[in-house]
């Protein structure tokens, strides 16, 4: 079954000196404050659309990761991933780096390595994102 998720953003004023609001209705979980300064300088308690990927990113990794590993029948206990998106103005996002430490019992490090890159290319955000460098440091805990 397909399902389909929806946020919306209201921008007032112009690039640099507006603001906006980010939506997210699907889930309800509330309104976020976003500016062309949160994204290019100091974010100042406002999210950026790059922020938002990296969590849309570092979630989609995880249940991917998640997945093949129980598939491979060494169900995680624990992962701590985090998304950096590098933004450049003028250039756009320059790259992702994923980093991921693992809790796997019964997994050596080089099984879990694999399985994180196949988790990298895999999930669903990292295919949507097929035109920007990611990168991946994994390791177990």
């Amino acid at each position: 079954m397909a399902t389909t998720r929806t946020a919306h953003t209201v921008w007032d004023g112009s690039l640099i000196d507006g603001q906006g609001v980010v939506t997210f209705d699907s889930s309800d979980i509330g309104e976020y404050a976003v500016s062309w300064a949160s994204r290019a300088e100091e974010a100042n308690g406002k999210t950026s659309p790059e922020e938002l990927i990296a969590a849309a990113h570092s979630s989609c990794f995880s249940m991917a990761l998640s997945n093949g590993l129980t598939k491979a029948e060494t169900p995680p206990t624990r992962l701590l991933t985090t998304a950096d998106v590098d933004f450049t103005p003028g250039k756009g996002i320059t790259g992702i780096h994923l980093t991921v430490e693992g809790q796997v019992p019964g997994i050596d490090e080089a099984a879990f390595v694999a399985a994180a890159e196949d988790a990298k290319v895999n999930c669903p955000v990292s295919q949507a994102l097929t035109g920007t460098t990611i990168t991946l440091t994994a390791k177990l805990a």
